[in-house]
C-alpha cells in the first residue's frame, strides 16, 4: 500500500531529531581525524564548518517550507533544477548514509563488546529498524531518551576537563583547516533529517525552518565547548592519536558513545527510509519501496531494505572510518540544496553555501573524493539505464 505519511512531529520533537543526529554522529568521533588534519588550528576549523552549515541549514529551511514532503533535497532538486540533480542528491543521500549506519553500529558494538562487534551491531540495527517500523512517534521518543544521556555526558566531560585544560597558540595550515572542516562538517549534517521528515511534521510551514536552525544552533554551541574542552586537555598530538578522546577525560564518555552511536543510527535509518521512499515514488528506486505501512504511517519496506543492507555491509566491511566518503556526499547533497534555493530567490546566503561546500570537497582526502566520484557514478550509470 503506498499513501502520505501521517503529520505527528511537533517543533521539540523535531528539533531533538536533528540535534540527536549531530551530536551522535560527530562529537564521538569527528575531533581525532580533525585534529589529525588542522592541529591546534581545529576550533577555527570547526568555525568554518559551522558557517557553512549555517548557508546550506538557512537554504533548507526556506525550501522544506515551500515544499514539505519527505526526501528532504531529493525533492527540492527535482523541482527546483531537475529530476538528474533530484537523483544526485538522493543517491548521494542514501548510500552515504548507509555507510554511516554501519559506521555507527560497529561504533556501538565496539564499545560495548570488542571483539564481537559484527553480531551486536547487527543487533542494534535490527532493534532501531524494529523501532522505527512501529512509528515516528516512537523514535521521537527513543530519540530523547538517548539525547539526554548524550547531554548529561557532555556535560560531565566539560565539567571535569576545562579546569585542566591549556590551549596552544593556533598553527595557521590553511590547507590543513580546510580539510578539518570538511571532515567536521560531517557532525553538523544531522539537520538534513528534519527535512527528510517534512511529511510528518504538523504545521511544517514554520515548524521545519525553525527547528532546523535552533538545532544547529545547539549543536554549534554544545561543539565548540567540547571542542576547546578536549584539545586543551590533550593538546592537538595526543588528541589526533586518540580513537576515543573523551573517553581519555572521563570513563563516563563511554556511555556517550554508546547512546550517541544509538541516537544517530537511529535517526539515520529514518532519514534513508523517507529519502528511499521519495526516490521509489518517481521510480529512481524500486517502486515497492514507495510502501506506506496502513497502520504504523511508516515507509516500513524502504526501512527494512535500508535495514538489511546496512547489515550486509557490517559483515562484509570495517566501515567506520567512513566519515569522509560520507562527508563527501554530504557536501554534494548540500551544493544541490543551496543551488535550488538560489533559483528560488537568489540569496546571497545560498551562494555562500554553494561555494562553501565546494571549496571544502576540494579539500577532502583524495581518498573520500575518488570513492564518492565511483559511487555516484554507478547511480548515474543504472539511472541512464533504466532511462
Amino acid at each position: 500500500m503506498s499513501g502520505q505519511l501521517a503529520r505527528r512531529l511537533g517543533t521539540v520533537d523535531a528539533t531533538t531529531m536533528g540535534l540527536g543526529s549531530m551530536l551522535g554522529a560527530g562529537v564521538f568521533v569527528a575531533f581525532a581525524p580533525a585534529a589529525t588534519a588542522a592541529g591546534s588550528g581545529l576550533l577555527v576549523a570547526l568555525v568554518i564548518a559551522a558557517f557553512v552549515a549555517y548557508c546550506n541549514a538557512s537554504s533548507s529551511a526556506r525550501l522544506a517550507a515551500r515544499y514539505p514532503q519527505s526526501g528532504g533535497t531529493y525533492v527540492y532538486g527535482r523541482e527546483r533544477l531537475g529530476p538528474w540533480w533530484g537523483f544526485t542528491a538522493g543517491w548521494g543521500f542514501v548510500t552515504g548514509k548507509i555507510a554511516s549506519c554501519a559506521a555507527m553500529a560497529l561504533t556501538f558494538a565496539s564499545y560495548v563488546a570488542p571483539g564481537y562487534e559484527k553480531p551486536l551491531a547487527i543487533a542494534a540495527v535490527l532493534a532501531l529498524a524494529a523501532v522505527n517500523y512501529r512509528g515516528i512517534t516512537r523514535t521521537a521518543a527513543l530519540t530523547r531518551i538517548l539525547l539526554a544521556v548524550v547531554l548529561a555526558v557532555l556535560v560531565a566531560v566539560v565539567v571535569i576537563g576545562l579546569p585542566h585544560a591549556t590551549w596552544q597558540p593556533v598553527t595557521w595550515d590553511g590547507v590543513g583547516i580546510l580539510q578539518a572542516s570538511g571532515l567536521l562538517f560531517f557532525a553538523f549534517a544531522g539537520y538534513a533529517r528534519i527535512a527528510t521528515l517534512g511529511e510528518e511534521v504538523r504545521d511544517p510551514h514554520r515548524t521545519i525552518p525553525r527547528a532546523i536552525l535552533l538545532a544547529l544552533a545547539m549543536a554549534v554551541v554544545i561543539y565548540l565547548v567540547v571542542g576547546a574542552t578536549v584539545l586543551g586537555v590533550l593538546g592537538p598530538s595526543q588528541l589526533a592519536q586518540s580513537s576515543a578522546p573523551l573517553a581519555q577525560i572521563t570513563p563516563l564518555a563511554k556511555a556517550g558513545a554508546v547512546a550517541g552511536s544509538l541516537g544517530a543510527l537511529l535517526a539515520l535509518i529514518a532519514g534513508v527510509g523517507r529519502t528511499a521512499l521519495a526516490m521509489a515514488r518517481n521510480h529512481d528506486l524500486p517502486p515497492f519501496l514507495a510502501a506506506v505501512h496502513p497502520r504504523f504511517s511508516v515507509p516500513h519496506k524502504a526501512e527494512v531494505a535500508a535495514a538489511v543492507v546496512v547489515c550486509g555491509l557490517v559483515l562484509a566491511f570495517d566501515v567506520r572510518g567512513a566519515i569522509g566518503f560520507s562527508s563527501f556526499g554530504v557536501l554534494v547533497y548540500y551544493a544541490i540544496t543551496n543551488a535550488s534555493a538560489w533559483s528560488m530567490n537568489r540569496s546571497p546566503v545560498a551562494v555562500a553555501g554553494l561555494v562553501g561546500c565546494a571549496v571544502l570537497v576540494a579539500f577532502l582526502p583524495v581518498s573520500s573524493v575518488l570513492i564518492g566520484l565511483a559511487v555516484f557514478a554507478v547511480g548515474w550509470v543504472v539511472r541512464a539505464v533504466r532511462q
